[in-house]
């Protein structure tokens, strides 16, 4: 096997199968997988939409609601237990609907035939990262990336930001549904009744700047950050579909989980962010001010040099970031031509370059080689990510995971995968010699000294267990 062709099953996917032999021209292979990726498999399509959601969630609140009144009451212990039970199966309900989603995510990512795309997929999740502490956010996770990613991931890079951000999970995770402008008349209103501040959250507005759009010291200012999320107040979550609060707001049907506009709530007045001016037009204030992030020049250089990074190595050359950078801004921030760039660019293809696998990655490449098909009942995909050092969609920031060796490869992170691997071995060791198996897997990659270790095993299941915590299968 060639070693563009151990490359573009490796560097961009997520290994060879056990039966799988790469096409003559692996580039080829790449690119055609930029037409051929479906956004909602079959076990996609079939998850919870979000007015499903929605009314779990609801379901939840009203449940917490009703705990929280049945404790003002000590002397009912009866209705505290039993609404105590009711919170707790609510609870369990959500996390269900995450794990079910982690699940779903990995199955896509174990049994697909566009692994370039796929690895794009968690690649964007991951630049426009939530975290589930919360379980408004948890029960949205899975939907965040299954249609705002999925489905914008072959588009422009502003219909991915603007369905990313403005997303129920990351409206929620961000807080921006309960940023109120401080002058806007549901602010007023509070003041007036209630004597009580309705104020701005900056969370969203300052992420979208720093880490989705422009990058760190690329020249925004604070005053830049609270004029966005001046523009940004209003959005929000509806909660219910054509009802309650979206009744004061002429619109088209709304649906309940969707991201909505309320204008009672947005500050009024002309913004200025980057030196440019946004009238005071509702909901297309935000949406111009995305629109024009979105193919600013900053945005550009951010977004190159991290899919280089991501995809190539750690300190990726110069000149493959300008070459990005230049499509991105040629394109308008056409996201497929960045991807084929990316492939056609010959510092892609640099030998030397190599990446270390996260958990996921190493993960999904380790059942992929082994063929096996799901793990053992007792062991959930999404506690196997959280053993490993990588719960999925709970990176702890909005930073995302960090895209870098130094995140993964210390000596307790890699002797929990040697637990692992030796776990997975056992399921899969059966009939596979895995000296033969290193050899397809890795191709030219593979070391004698690796070779002899396998070689030297004492089993099939250590040789196989040996061969995925092998320097070169650990690394891409």
């Amino acid at each position: 096997m060639t070693k563009e062709g151990v490359m573009a099953a490796n560097r961009f996917g997520y290994g060879l199968l056990p039966d799988q032999n790469l096409p003559a021209n692996p580039k080829l292979w790449l690119l055609a997988q930029l037409d051929s990726y479906s956004p909602s498999p079959a076990a996609i399509s079939s998850q919870p939409t979000q007015v499903a959601l929605m009314e779990e969630l609801l379901n939840y609140q009203i449940e917490s609601k009703e705990l929280r009144e049945a404790r003002k009451d000590k002397a009912n212990t009866e209705m505290l237990a039993e609404q105590e039970q009711g919170r707790k199966m609510a609870r369990k309900e959500i996390r269900q609907v995450y794990f079910d989603a982690v699940e779903v995510r990995l199955d896509a990512a174990r049994t697909t035939e566009t692994p370039f795309a796929e690895r794009l997929v968690h690649f964007w999740a991951n630049h426009f990262a939530i975290s589930t502490e919360k379980p408004q956010v948890s029960i949205f996770a899975g939907h965040h990336e299954f249609s705002a990613i999925r489905l914008n991931l072959m588009g422009k890079f502003s219909s991915l930001l603007s369905a990313a951000v403005l997303h129920p999970a990351m409206l929620t995770y961000l807080d921006q549904s309960s940023s109120i402008g401080p002058n806007s008349p549901a602010a007023l209103r509070a003041r007036e009744r209630a004597g009580r501040e309705r104020g701005l959250n900056e969370n969203l507005a300052r992420e979208i700047l720093e880490l989705h759009t422009l990058g760190v010291r690329s020249g925004y200012s604070q005053a830049d950050v609270t004029e966005f999320a001046r523009a940004l107040t209003g959005w929000t979550v509806a909660k219910e579909s054509d009802g309650g609060i979206q009744r004061r707001r002429p619109a088209a049907r709304t649906e309940a989980g969707d991201p909505t506009f309320l204008a009672n709530r947005h500050e009024p007045g002309v913004r200025k962010i980057i030196g440019r001016n946004y009238p005071h037009n509702g909901a297309q204030q935000a949406r111009a001010v995305l629109a024009d992030l979105a193919v600013h020049p900053a945005t550009a250089r951010h977004i190159a040099h991290k899919l280089a990074t991501h995809f190539v190595t750690d300190q990726p050359a110069a000149s493959l970031v300008k070459r990005l950078e230049e499509n991105f801004l040629a394109t308008g921030g056409d996201l497929k031509s960045l991807y084929r760039t990316l492939i056609e660019s010959p510092e892609s293809w640099d030998v030397k370059a190599v990446k270390f696998k996260s958990p996921w990655d190493w993960t999904i490449s380790a059942m992929r080689a082994t063929g096996m098909k799901k793990l053992p009942d007792r062991l959930k995909v999404a506690q196997l990510q959280q053993q490993l050092g990588q719960p999925v969609w709970q990176p702890g920031s909005p930073a995302g995971f960090a895209d870098r060796k130094e995140q993964w490869a210390g000596s307790a992170a890699i002797m929990r995968r040697f637990e692992f691997a030796n776990r997975f071995a056992r399921l899969s060791a059966n009939g596979v010699d895995a000296r033969q198996l290193a050899v397809h897997l890795l191709g030219d990659r593979l070391t004698q000294n690796t070779a002899q270790v396998i070689a030297r095993a004492e089993s099939p299941e250590q040789g196989l267990a040996l061969l995925l915590v092998s320097p070169e299968f650990m690394r891409r």
